[in-house]
Protein backbone atom coordinates (compact mmCIF):
# COMPACT_ATOMS: atom_id res chain seq x y z
CA UNK A 1 0.00 0.00 0.00
CA UNK A 2 1.33 3.54 -1.47
CA UNK A 3 1.95 6.50 1.38
CA UNK A 4 -1.01 8.01 -0.37
CA UNK A 5 -3.46 5.28 0.27
CA UNK A 6 -2.02 4.63 3.55
CA UNK A 7 -2.80 8.98 4.89
CA UNK A 8 -5.82 8.27 2.75
CA UNK A 9 -6.90 5.25 5.63
CA UNK A 10 -6.14 7.36 8.13
CA UNK A 11 -7.57 10.15 7.21
CA UNK A 12 -11.19 8.13 6.92
CA UNK A 13 -10.05 6.91 10.62
CA UNK A 14 -9.97 9.90 12.06
CA UNK A 15 -12.66 10.60 10.60
CA UNK A 16 -15.20 7.64 11.44
CA UNK A 17 -13.73 7.91 14.87
CA UNK A 18 -14.70 11.63 14.96
CA UNK A 19 -17.85 11.28 13.89
CA UNK A 20 -18.68 8.84 16.58
CA UNK A 21 -17.08 10.12 19.49
CA UNK A 22 -19.38 13.54 17.81
CA UNK A 23 -22.37 11.24 18.29
CA UNK A 24 -21.76 9.65 21.77
CA UNK A 25 -21.33 13.46 23.03
CA UNK A 26 -24.30 14.21 21.11
CA UNK A 27 -25.67 11.40 22.34
CA UNK A 28 -24.49 12.05 26.22
CA UNK A 29 -25.76 15.72 25.84
CA UNK A 30 -29.15 14.29 24.66
CA UNK A 31 -29.27 12.04 27.57
CA UNK A 32 -28.23 14.80 29.93
CA UNK A 33 -30.91 17.21 28.37
CA UNK A 34 -33.63 14.50 28.59
CA UNK A 35 -32.52 13.24 32.32
CA UNK A 36 -31.52 16.06 34.22
CA UNK A 37 -34.65 18.98 34.07
CA UNK A 38 -32.88 20.27 37.73
CA UNK A 39 -30.22 21.74 36.12
CA UNK A 40 -32.80 24.38 34.56
CA UNK A 41 -34.58 25.40 37.99
CA UNK A 42 -33.37 28.88 38.97
CA UNK A 43 -31.67 29.92 41.23
CA UNK A 44 -32.94 31.81 44.32
CA UNK A 45 -30.82 34.95 45.83
CA UNK A 46 -29.90 33.94 49.46
CA UNK A 47 -32.50 34.73 52.28
CA UNK A 48 -31.32 37.50 54.75
CA UNK A 49 -32.90 37.02 58.61
CA UNK A 50 -34.94 40.01 58.80
CA UNK A 51 -35.75 38.80 62.11
CA UNK A 52 -33.72 41.69 64.34
CA UNK A 53 -34.10 44.72 61.66
CA UNK A 54 -37.80 45.91 63.12
CA UNK A 55 -36.25 45.63 67.16
CA UNK A 56 -38.50 48.53 68.98
CA UNK A 57 -40.95 49.39 65.87
CA UNK A 58 -45.26 49.20 66.05
CA UNK A 59 -46.71 48.74 62.77
CA UNK A 60 -50.51 50.55 62.99
CA UNK A 61 -51.76 49.25 59.66
CA UNK A 62 -50.12 47.81 55.94
CA UNK A 63 -48.77 50.96 54.70
CA UNK A 64 -46.55 51.44 58.29
CA UNK A 65 -45.19 47.88 57.27
CA UNK A 66 -44.36 48.80 54.02
CA UNK A 67 -42.56 52.19 54.92
CA UNK A 68 -39.99 50.22 56.79
CA UNK A 69 -39.75 48.00 53.74
CA UNK A 70 -38.91 50.88 51.33
CA UNK A 71 -36.11 52.44 53.45
CA UNK A 72 -34.15 49.59 52.19
CA UNK A 73 -36.22 48.31 48.76
CA UNK A 74 -37.71 51.33 47.36
CA UNK A 75 -35.94 49.82 43.95
CA UNK A 76 -38.07 46.91 44.82
CA UNK A 77 -41.50 48.99 45.00
CA UNK A 78 -40.40 51.25 42.03
CA UNK A 79 -40.51 47.73 40.06
CA UNK A 80 -43.89 46.18 41.94
CA UNK A 81 -45.13 49.47 40.27
CA UNK A 82 -44.76 48.06 36.87
CA UNK A 83 -46.33 44.65 37.42
CA UNK A 84 -49.75 43.43 36.39
CA UNK A 85 -49.90 42.23 40.26
CA UNK A 86 -50.19 45.52 40.94
CA UNK A 87 -51.84 47.26 38.44
CA UNK A 88 -54.24 44.09 37.30
CA UNK A 89 -54.33 44.69 33.98
CA UNK A 90 -51.44 44.04 31.33
CA UNK A 91 -49.83 45.84 28.50
CA UNK A 92 -52.03 46.67 25.92
CA UNK A 93 -52.76 43.95 23.53
CA UNK A 94 -54.24 43.39 20.16
CA UNK A 95 -58.33 42.02 21.14
CA UNK A 96 -59.56 40.15 18.12
CA UNK A 97 -62.79 41.76 16.95
CA UNK A 98 -61.21 45.59 18.28
CA UNK A 99 -59.43 48.47 16.32
CA UNK A 100 -56.85 49.42 18.81
CA UNK A 101 -54.43 47.26 21.24
CA UNK A 102 -56.05 47.76 25.25
CA UNK A 103 -55.08 47.05 28.11
CA UNK A 104 -56.84 44.29 30.17
CA UNK A 105 -57.06 42.31 33.05
CA UNK A 106 -58.86 42.01 36.08
CA UNK A 107 -59.32 45.29 36.90
CA UNK A 108 -62.03 46.22 33.49
CA UNK A 109 -62.51 42.48 32.44
CA UNK A 110 -65.82 40.47 32.96
CA UNK A 111 -65.63 36.80 34.04
CA UNK A 112 -68.72 34.46 34.57
CA UNK A 113 -68.20 34.14 38.38
CA UNK A 114 -68.24 37.44 40.42
CA UNK A 115 -68.81 39.03 37.19
CA UNK A 116 -66.61 42.03 37.50
CA UNK A 117 -64.20 44.27 39.93
CA UNK A 118 -65.70 47.61 38.96
CA UNK A 119 -68.04 48.60 41.42
CA UNK A 120 -67.28 45.68 43.84
CA UNK A 121 -63.80 46.90 45.09
CA UNK A 122 -63.48 46.23 48.57
CA UNK A 123 -64.71 42.34 48.21
CA UNK A 124 -62.41 41.63 45.12
CA UNK A 125 -59.70 43.92 46.26
CA UNK A 126 -59.29 41.42 49.43
CA UNK A 127 -56.63 39.67 46.44
CA UNK A 128 -55.00 42.98 45.11
CA UNK A 129 -51.28 43.10 46.29
CA UNK A 130 -52.34 46.65 48.05
CA UNK A 131 -54.16 48.01 50.57
CA UNK A 132 -57.00 50.45 50.51
CA UNK A 133 -58.67 49.99 46.96
CA UNK A 134 -61.80 50.93 48.03
CA UNK A 135 -63.10 52.15 44.51
CA UNK A 136 -61.94 54.16 41.59
CA UNK A 137 -59.64 56.44 42.91
CA UNK A 138 -57.12 54.50 43.88
CA UNK A 139 -53.20 55.57 43.47
CA UNK A 140 -51.53 53.16 41.55
CA UNK A 141 -48.40 55.26 41.79
CA UNK A 142 -47.81 54.85 45.55
CA UNK A 143 -45.88 52.55 46.74
CA UNK A 144 -46.54 52.74 50.41
CA UNK A 145 -50.15 50.43 49.74
CA UNK A 146 -47.86 48.26 47.98
CA UNK A 147 -48.87 44.69 50.52
CA UNK A 148 -45.20 43.07 50.61
CA UNK A 149 -46.42 40.83 53.28
CA UNK A 150 -49.00 38.98 51.23
CA UNK A 151 -46.06 37.34 48.99
CA UNK A 152 -43.48 37.51 51.36
CA UNK A 153 -44.79 36.51 54.93
CA UNK A 154 -43.82 33.21 56.52
CA UNK A 155 -44.98 33.54 60.03
CA UNK A 156 -48.43 31.77 58.84
CA UNK A 157 -50.45 34.68 60.75
CA UNK A 158 -50.87 37.10 57.71
CA UNK A 159 -54.34 37.31 55.59
CA UNK A 160 -56.06 40.09 54.01
CA UNK A 161 -59.52 41.60 54.19
CA UNK A 162 -61.76 44.48 52.93
CA UNK A 163 -59.93 46.59 50.57
CA UNK A 164 -56.57 44.09 50.99
CA UNK A 165 -56.28 45.91 54.36
CA UNK A 166 -55.23 43.27 57.68
CA UNK A 167 -57.67 43.04 59.87
CA UNK A 168 -56.99 44.52 63.27
CA UNK A 169 -55.82 40.86 65.03
CA UNK A 170 -53.01 40.28 62.70
CA UNK A 171 -49.70 40.56 64.05
CA UNK A 172 -48.30 43.02 61.57
CA UNK A 173 -44.28 42.97 63.78
CA UNK A 174 -44.64 39.17 63.52
CA UNK A 175 -44.83 38.74 59.80
CA UNK A 176 -42.46 41.64 58.93
CA UNK A 177 -39.36 40.08 60.87
CA UNK A 178 -40.61 36.29 59.17
CA UNK A 179 -40.32 37.67 56.05
CA UNK A 180 -38.85 35.19 52.94
CA UNK A 181 -39.14 34.02 49.62
CA UNK A 182 -42.65 33.17 48.66
CA UNK A 183 -44.25 29.76 49.05
CA UNK A 184 -47.01 28.14 48.36
CA UNK A 185 -49.42 29.93 50.93
CA UNK A 186 -48.56 33.00 49.88
CA UNK A 187 -49.63 32.48 45.98
CA UNK A 188 -52.10 30.01 47.14
CA UNK A 189 -54.08 32.61 49.43
CA UNK A 190 -55.24 34.32 46.75
CA UNK A 191 -54.68 32.16 43.48
CA UNK A 192 -56.48 28.93 45.69
CA UNK A 193 -58.89 31.01 46.28
CA UNK A 194 -60.37 32.74 42.94
CA UNK A 195 -63.85 33.68 42.65
CA UNK A 196 -64.37 33.63 46.01
CA UNK A 197 -63.32 30.55 47.99
CA UNK A 198 -61.72 27.30 47.61
CA UNK A 199 -61.91 25.32 44.33
CA UNK A 200 -63.93 27.49 42.70
CA UNK A 201 -62.26 29.32 39.60
CA UNK A 202 -59.47 27.47 38.22
CA UNK A 203 -59.84 23.67 38.66
CA UNK A 204 -56.28 22.97 39.02
CA UNK A 205 -55.44 25.07 41.59
CA UNK A 206 -57.24 24.87 45.15
CA UNK A 207 -56.15 24.28 48.78
CA UNK A 208 -54.92 21.14 48.59
CA UNK A 209 -52.18 22.48 46.93
CA UNK A 210 -50.45 24.09 49.82
CA UNK A 211 -49.42 20.61 50.92
CA UNK A 212 -50.34 17.96 48.00
CA UNK A 213 -49.35 14.57 48.16
CA UNK A 214 -47.81 13.29 44.38
CA UNK A 215 -51.18 11.67 43.51
CA UNK A 216 -52.26 15.83 43.13
CA UNK A 217 -49.44 17.20 41.99
CA UNK A 218 -45.91 15.46 41.30
CA UNK A 219 -44.24 18.46 41.34
CA UNK A 220 -45.30 20.16 44.64
CA UNK A 221 -46.09 16.65 45.98
CA UNK A 222 -43.01 14.58 45.25
CA UNK A 223 -40.37 16.98 44.53
CA UNK A 224 -41.51 19.87 46.80
CA UNK A 225 -41.92 22.60 44.47
CA UNK A 226 -42.83 25.88 45.58
CA UNK A 227 -44.54 28.12 43.08
CA UNK A 228 -41.80 30.14 42.25
CA UNK A 229 -39.59 27.30 40.89
CA UNK A 230 -41.59 27.80 37.40
CA UNK A 231 -43.18 30.86 38.18
CA UNK A 232 -39.40 32.37 38.73
CA UNK A 233 -39.46 36.57 39.03
CA UNK A 234 -37.20 38.80 37.34
CA UNK A 235 -37.80 42.67 38.69
CA UNK A 236 -40.76 41.29 40.67
CA UNK A 237 -42.81 40.37 37.18
CA UNK A 238 -43.53 36.95 37.75
CA UNK A 239 -43.77 34.97 34.37
CA UNK A 240 -46.93 32.69 33.01
CA UNK A 241 -50.69 33.92 31.70
CA UNK A 242 -53.55 33.47 32.64
CA UNK A 243 -56.49 33.17 29.60
CA UNK A 244 -58.94 33.93 31.84
CA UNK A 245 -57.22 38.17 31.48
CA UNK A 246 -54.41 37.87 29.04
CA UNK A 247 -55.04 37.33 25.06
CA UNK A 248 -50.98 37.35 24.13
CA UNK A 249 -48.45 34.96 25.58
CA UNK A 250 -45.63 37.07 26.28
CA UNK A 251 -44.05 36.28 29.12
CA UNK A 252 -45.71 32.82 29.69
CA UNK A 253 -43.57 29.68 30.93
CA UNK A 254 -44.00 26.20 29.66
CA UNK A 255 -43.24 22.45 30.58
CA UNK A 256 -39.98 23.02 27.86
CA UNK A 257 -38.43 25.57 30.19
CA UNK A 258 -37.11 22.67 31.86
CA UNK A 259 -38.28 19.49 29.87
CA UNK A 260 -36.84 18.81 26.30
CA UNK A 261 -39.44 18.87 23.43
CA UNK A 262 -39.22 14.79 23.04
CA UNK A 263 -38.71 13.38 26.37
CA UNK A 264 -39.65 10.51 25.97
CA UNK A 265 -37.72 7.21 25.46
CA UNK A 266 -40.28 5.85 23.04
CA UNK A 267 -40.35 7.79 19.93
CA UNK A 268 -44.01 6.97 19.38
CA UNK A 269 -44.57 9.06 22.05
CA UNK A 270 -42.65 11.82 20.72
CA UNK A 271 -44.54 11.92 17.38
CA UNK A 272 -47.34 13.18 19.54
CA UNK A 273 -45.73 16.67 20.78
CA UNK A 274 -46.16 17.64 17.77
CA UNK A 275 -49.70 18.14 18.22
CA UNK A 276 -50.37 17.19 21.69
CA UNK A 277 -49.74 19.50 25.13
CA UNK A 278 -47.82 18.01 27.37
CA UNK A 279 -50.59 18.69 29.48
CA UNK A 280 -52.80 17.01 27.76
CA UNK A 281 -51.45 13.32 28.89
CA UNK A 282 -50.07 14.39 32.00
CA UNK A 283 -53.10 15.92 33.44
CA UNK A 284 -56.04 13.09 32.75
CA UNK A 285 -58.25 14.64 35.50
CA UNK A 286 -58.54 18.18 37.57
CA UNK A 287 -60.30 18.80 40.63
CA UNK A 288 -58.74 15.72 41.74
CA UNK A 289 -59.56 15.68 45.73
CA UNK A 290 -61.31 19.12 45.78
CA UNK A 291 -64.46 19.29 43.66
CA UNK A 292 -64.11 22.93 41.99
CA UNK A 293 -66.79 24.88 40.34
CA UNK A 294 -68.67 23.61 36.61
CA UNK A 295 -71.68 26.12 36.45
CA UNK A 296 -72.94 29.12 37.92
CA UNK A 297 -76.77 30.23 37.06
CA UNK A 298 -77.10 34.33 38.59
CA UNK A 299 -80.85 33.75 37.38
CA UNK A 300 -81.86 32.03 40.39
CA UNK A 301 -80.26 33.78 43.08
CA UNK A 302 -82.77 35.92 45.59
CA UNK A 303 -84.73 33.03 46.43
CA UNK A 304 -85.32 31.81 50.22
CA UNK A 305 -84.44 28.38 49.59
CA UNK A 306 -84.31 25.49 51.78
CA UNK A 307 -80.87 24.85 50.57
CA UNK A 308 -77.68 25.07 53.27
CA UNK A 309 -75.06 23.19 50.68
CA UNK A 310 -72.94 26.66 50.10
CA UNK A 311 -72.13 24.27 46.76
CA UNK A 312 -75.37 23.94 45.58
CA UNK A 313 -77.11 27.57 46.19
CA UNK A 314 -76.39 30.69 47.96
CA UNK A 315 -79.18 33.25 47.85
CA UNK A 316 -76.28 36.12 46.97
CA UNK A 317 -75.06 33.92 43.85
CA UNK A 318 -77.74 31.43 43.01
CA UNK A 319 -77.13 27.89 41.81
CA UNK A 320 -74.01 26.21 41.43
CA UNK A 321 -72.85 22.92 39.97
CA UNK A 322 -69.59 21.30 41.25
CA UNK A 323 -67.63 18.36 40.23
CA UNK A 324 -64.47 16.36 41.29
CA UNK A 325 -62.05 14.23 39.24
CA UNK A 326 -63.36 16.22 35.95
CA UNK A 327 -62.11 14.92 32.98
CA UNK A 328 -60.84 18.17 31.29
CA UNK A 329 -62.26 19.16 27.22
CA UNK A 330 -59.75 19.07 24.68
CA UNK A 331 -59.45 22.02 22.45
CA UNK A 332 -56.42 23.43 19.83
CA UNK A 333 -54.76 26.30 21.84
CA UNK A 334 -51.48 28.13 20.07
CA UNK A 335 -51.27 30.35 23.08
CA UNK A 336 -53.47 32.92 22.09
CA UNK A 337 -56.73 34.14 22.92
CA UNK A 338 -60.11 35.49 22.14
CA UNK A 339 -62.12 37.92 24.95
CA UNK A 340 -65.44 39.52 25.47
CA UNK A 341 -64.79 42.84 26.36
CA UNK A 342 -66.80 45.35 28.62
CA UNK A 343 -69.61 46.72 25.93
CA UNK A 344 -69.59 44.19 23.19
CA UNK A 345 -72.86 42.65 21.68
CA UNK A 346 -74.16 39.45 22.25
CA UNK A 347 -76.49 36.76 21.13
CA UNK A 348 -78.63 36.59 24.40
CA UNK A 349 -80.47 33.08 22.19
CA UNK A 350 -76.61 31.55 22.12
CA UNK A 351 -73.58 31.28 24.24
CA UNK A 352 -71.10 33.77 24.16
CA UNK A 353 -67.69 32.91 25.29
CA UNK A 354 -66.12 35.14 27.33
CA UNK A 355 -62.55 34.30 26.44
CA UNK A 356 -61.73 31.31 23.86
CA UNK A 357 -58.40 29.98 22.63
CA UNK A 358 -57.12 30.64 19.26
CA UNK A 359 -55.92 27.78 17.10
CA UNK A 360 -57.12 24.95 14.61
CA UNK A 361 -55.71 21.81 13.00
CA UNK A 362 -54.35 23.59 10.09
CA UNK A 363 -52.45 26.11 12.41
CA UNK A 364 -48.68 24.99 13.04
CA UNK A 365 -48.34 26.46 16.17
CA UNK A 366 -51.28 25.32 17.97
CA UNK A 367 -51.80 21.73 20.24
CA UNK A 368 -54.40 20.08 21.69
CA UNK A 369 -54.94 21.29 25.23
CA UNK A 370 -56.98 20.31 28.33
CA UNK A 371 -59.49 22.84 29.48
CA UNK A 372 -61.97 23.27 32.33
CA UNK A 373 -65.04 25.19 30.68
CA UNK A 374 -67.37 27.46 33.56
CA UNK A 375 -70.55 28.10 32.20
CA UNK A 376 -72.84 30.69 33.75
CA UNK A 377 -75.82 32.36 33.06
CA UNK A 378 -75.49 36.08 33.67
CA UNK A 379 -77.13 39.47 33.73
CA UNK A 380 -77.28 40.85 30.67
CA UNK A 381 -78.96 44.51 28.87
CA UNK A 382 -82.19 43.01 26.60
CA UNK A 383 -82.17 46.37 24.47
CA UNK A 384 -78.67 47.39 24.43
CA UNK A 385 -77.85 43.60 24.36
CA UNK A 386 -74.56 43.48 26.13
CA UNK A 387 -73.35 41.78 29.55
CA UNK A 388 -73.79 44.30 32.84
CA UNK A 389 -72.33 44.79 35.74
CA UNK A 390 -73.97 45.51 38.37
CA UNK A 391 -72.94 46.17 42.19
CA UNK A 392 -73.21 43.39 44.63
CA UNK A 393 -71.51 44.79 47.31
CA UNK A 394 -72.02 47.44 49.69
CA UNK A 395 -75.13 49.55 50.68
CA UNK A 396 -77.35 49.01 48.14
CA UNK A 397 -75.41 46.36 46.09
CA UNK A 398 -77.71 43.24 45.17
CA UNK A 399 -76.11 40.83 47.93
CA UNK A 400 -78.32 43.62 50.54
CA UNK A 401 -80.91 44.22 49.02
CA UNK A 402 -81.23 41.72 46.11
CA UNK A 403 -82.90 44.23 43.47
CA UNK A 404 -81.16 43.37 40.05
CA UNK A 405 -82.35 46.69 38.94
CA UNK A 406 -81.09 49.09 41.50
CA UNK A 407 -77.74 46.97 41.18
CA UNK A 408 -77.64 48.05 37.43
CA UNK A 409 -78.65 51.26 38.25
CA UNK A 410 -75.87 51.65 41.25
CA UNK A 411 -73.20 50.32 38.47
CA UNK A 412 -73.88 52.17 35.53
CA UNK A 413 -71.83 56.19 36.23
CA UNK A 414 -68.65 53.61 37.59
CA UNK A 415 -68.74 51.12 34.39
CA UNK A 416 -69.86 53.28 31.84
CA UNK A 417 -72.31 50.93 30.33
CA UNK A 418 -75.93 52.32 29.71
CA UNK A 419 -78.50 50.54 31.42
CA UNK A 420 -81.90 50.43 29.89
CA UNK A 421 -83.96 49.51 32.81
CA UNK A 422 -84.25 45.74 31.34
CA UNK A 423 -82.33 42.99 31.88
CA UNK A 424 -82.35 39.09 31.24
CA UNK A 425 -80.06 36.42 31.82
CA UNK A 426 -77.49 35.01 29.59
CA UNK A 427 -75.45 31.88 28.94
CA UNK A 428 -71.48 31.97 28.95
CA UNK A 429 -68.75 30.40 28.88
CA UNK A 430 -65.00 30.74 30.39
CA UNK A 431 -62.05 28.47 29.63
CA UNK A 432 -59.60 28.21 31.91
CA UNK A 433 -56.74 25.50 30.28
CA UNK A 434 -54.86 23.22 32.45
CA UNK A 435 -51.23 22.86 33.78
CA UNK A 436 -51.25 22.04 37.43
CA UNK A 437 -52.48 19.03 39.41
CA UNK A 438 -49.65 17.41 36.70
CA UNK A 439 -50.08 13.17 37.67
CA UNK A 440 -47.22 10.54 37.86
CA UNK A 441 -45.93 8.94 34.65
CA UNK A 442 -47.48 5.82 36.14
CA UNK A 443 -51.02 7.80 35.69
CA UNK A 444 -50.82 9.30 32.46
CA UNK A 445 -52.75 9.08 29.54
CA UNK A 446 -52.59 5.40 27.66
CA UNK A 447 -53.32 5.36 24.07
CA UNK A 448 -56.95 3.56 24.45
CA UNK A 449 -57.88 6.66 26.66
CA UNK A 450 -57.98 8.61 23.81
CA UNK A 451 -57.85 6.46 20.60
CA UNK A 452 -60.29 3.54 19.82
CA UNK A 453 -64.39 3.87 20.62
CA UNK A 454 -64.21 4.45 23.89
CA UNK A 455 -61.19 7.65 23.47
CA UNK A 456 -61.93 10.87 25.30
CA UNK A 457 -61.51 12.81 22.39
CA UNK A 458 -63.69 14.27 19.64
CA UNK A 459 -62.01 13.80 16.92
CA UNK A 460 -64.53 15.29 14.71
CA UNK A 461 -64.66 18.00 17.12
CA UNK A 462 -60.88 18.69 16.78
CA UNK A 463 -61.41 18.68 12.78
CA UNK A 464 -59.56 15.31 12.52
CA UNK A 465 -61.80 13.07 9.37
CA UNK A 466 -61.36 10.28 11.55
CA UNK A 467 -59.41 8.66 14.51
CA UNK A 468 -55.60 9.42 13.66
CA UNK A 469 -54.75 6.18 15.00
CA UNK A 470 -56.46 4.52 11.76
CA UNK A 471 -54.17 4.38 8.97
CA UNK A 472 -57.18 5.82 6.62
CA UNK A 473 -57.55 8.99 8.82
CA UNK A 474 -54.02 9.41 8.95
CA UNK A 475 -53.85 9.80 4.96
CA UNK A 476 -57.08 11.80 4.74
CA UNK A 477 -55.10 13.58 7.00
CA UNK A 478 -52.47 14.17 5.45
CA UNK A 479 -54.44 14.85 1.79
CA UNK A 480 -56.35 17.43 3.92
CA UNK A 481 -52.68 19.10 5.06
CA UNK A 482 -51.34 18.94 1.73
CA UNK A 483 -54.45 20.52 -0.39
CA UNK A 484 -54.89 23.19 2.49
CA UNK A 485 -58.77 22.49 2.46
CA UNK A 486 -60.97 22.29 5.20
CA UNK A 487 -62.22 19.04 6.50
CA UNK A 488 -65.82 18.53 5.54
Amino acid sequence: MGAKHSLLLVAVVLSVLGAITALVRFQGFAQERRDDPFSRLPSHVAHVDHSRFFAGLEFVDGPAVTRACLECHAEQGEEFLHTAHWQWHGTPAQVPGHDQPVAIGKKNLLNNFCISVESNWPKCTTCHAGYDWHDQNFDFDDPTHIDCLVCHDQSGGYRKGRAGNPPADVDLLAAAKSVGLPERTNCGYCHFNGGGGDAVKHGDLDQTMFFPSEEIDVHMGRLDFSCVECHHAENHKIPGRSMSVSVDDVAGIGCTDCHVEAPHENERLNAHVAAVACQTCHIPEFAVREATKMHWDWSEAGQDLPITDHHVYMKIKGRFRYERNVVPEYYWYNGLANRYLKGDKIDPEGVTALNSPRGDIADPTAKIWPFKVHRGNQIYDKKYKYFLVPNTVGPGGYWTEFDWDRACRQAEPITGLKYSGEYGFARTEMYWPQSHMVATKEEALQCADCHGEHGRMDWAALGYPGDPRDRGGRRQLDLLHSEGGEAQ
